[in-house]
């Protein structure tokens, strides 16, 4: 059989593959920390760094890809980004300390912090606006599914062949797919000289460094003034900054403008509260598994697998829905099932089994895959300017916020104890309150759905910012 695909279809293929392969590097040296930690004579607290460099550039990067989608050729972009991923990966392969291995990742992460926004605004730009929810819907199960099954298959390679055979297998199927996209992606989008503001981005990168770094703190350091507040205040008021430049610039980094749109702004309002939840879930869990119910790190890691491959699923699911019955009946569905989800969790108690555990959990998964990718999607329709300044904030706003979810869940837990996680009735019911104050915030988040998030309003003008982005 013969199969002809449009320049379109193969550029977005090698694409999608490519911030499949790049997202995959998030996860899959996390169960390779241990190995990390012997080989270089190293403690935990800074092994951890080789996964939380990688995440921390992945934030830096998102605001500037709105930029450089703009300014530069989209085939460049692509293969500029894998040739940067690729000598960070042979960087980490031949890394003789940990110094060197986490710099390795940092050059990883500038690589993939370009190009997976970019993909975002590839496929876009590529496919009718009308079929946007179920493409989106097909490239969050992908870009889902491989890093979630990427700590279970790299554990096994690295309990065969060592941690380094990851950044090996890495570099191979990086320069094919630099080869692949030489070959064959002939798309092209319209630049122009945009001019980049260098003070901008430098308050955007001090704002998102401060931020994320403060927030992330915060789980392992509490109220630390050096590790963690003294980054938070940085980072606020480089943001102050950033905002106020970027409303009196005559090209900003980014055009918050789009902001003032209503429905723009309260899909990634309700977008961002959604990651929030999920990310405090995965330091809830673990937390309450292993301190109250004295199980293994491997047990917590289980109880939630299924829950997490259900939520890839309707990653795609939801999108599908979305298009036939409408974005609000779909978000409203999600707000109820994350409710249910996060209420039942408030009945957990030592004694719980496994099993509910693990059966419960998936009712909050599906509220989660339900809501992520489908709001997602429906706020960019209603964007009113470039989808690259679109993109950009609402990525750069759910990366942020989704870090504070874990600090603050840390926090309320600790809080609601008076300071220790411990297997008695005090930490069971500190667990309760703050899975209460989770349900709290879906109930928010199903406000904000009936209110502000209608079908309808994509080809809309209404409540648009004066004038369209330059």
């Amino acid at each position: 059989m013969n199969v002809n695909l449009d320049k379109n279809t193969t550029a977005l293929i090698v694409f999608v593959i490519a911030a499949a392969l790049l997202s995959t590097a998030q996860t899959v040296v996390t169960t390779g920390v241990v190995g990390i930690m012997s080989d270089f004579h190293v403690s935990s607290t800074l092994a951890q760094w080789v996964y939380s460099s990688f995440l921390l550039v992945l934030g830096v990067m998102i605001p500037i890809s709105a930029y450089i989608a703009r300014r530069f050729k989209i085939r460049k972009i692509l293969i500029v980004s894998l040739i940067v991923f690729l000598i960070g990966t042979v960087l980490a392969f031949i890394a003789q300390n940990i110094f060197i291995l986490i710099l390795a990742r940092v050059i990883q992460g500038i690589g993939a912090g370009v190009l997976l926004p970019v993909t975002q605004i590839v496929l876009l730009k590529i496919i009718p606006k009308d079929k946007w929810q179920v493409y989106m819907g097909l490239f969050g199960f992908i870009i889902g599914v491989v890093p979630a099954l990427a700590p279970t298959v790299g554990g096994y390679i690295i309990d065969t062949m060592g941690w380094r055979i990851i950044f090996l297998l890495f570099a191979i199927a990086t320069l094919i797919l630099i080869a692949i996209a030489v070959l064959f992606v002939k798309l092209e989008f319209e630049t122009g000289d945009y001019p980049l503001d260098i003070i901008s981005l430098i308050l955007s990168v001090i704002a998102c460094v401060g931020l994320l770094l403060g927030l992330t703190n915060f789980a392992d350091y509490g109220a630390h003034l050096t590790n963690t507040i003294a980054p938070i205040v940085i980072g606020i008021i480089a943001l102050v900054i950033f905002v106020y430049r970027q409303f009196n610039i005559e090209s900003p980094l980014l055009d918050l403008r789009i902001l003032i749109h209503k429905y723009y702004f309260f899909g990634t309002l309700f977008s961002s509260i959604l990651y929030f939840t999920m990310c405090g879930l995965y330091v809830l869990m673990p937390l309450f598994v292993q301190g109250v119910c004295n199980q293994s790190a491997t047990t917590s890691g289980i109880i939630l697998l299924p829950a997490t491959l259900v939520m890839i699923v309707f990653n795609f699911v939801g999108p599908l829905l979305a298009q036939k019955f409408g974005v609000q009946k779909v978000l409203i569905l999600s707000c109820i099932f994350s409710i249910i989800g996060y209420y039942i969790m408030s009945t957990y108690t030592a004694a719980t089994p496994l099993e509910y555990m693990v059966a419960t959990q998936i009712i909050r998964a599906i509220g989660a895959g339900l809501g992520l990718m489908p709001a997602v999607t429906w706020t960019l329709s209603v964007a009113k300017g470039n989808i690259e300044d679109a993109t950009a904030i609402n990525n750069t706003v759910r990366q942020i916020i989704g870090a504070s979810g874990s600090a603050v869940a840390a926090t309320l837990l600790t809080v609601f104890t008076g300071g220790y996680v411990a297997h008695n009735k005090i930490t069971v019911g500190a667990f309760s309150q703050t899975s209460l104050f989770m349900a709290a915030l879906c109930v928010i988040s199903l406000v904000i759905v009936i209110l502000f998030i209608k079908d309808g309003v994509e080809d809309t003008d209404e409540d648009s910012p004066v004038g369209e982005t330059a």
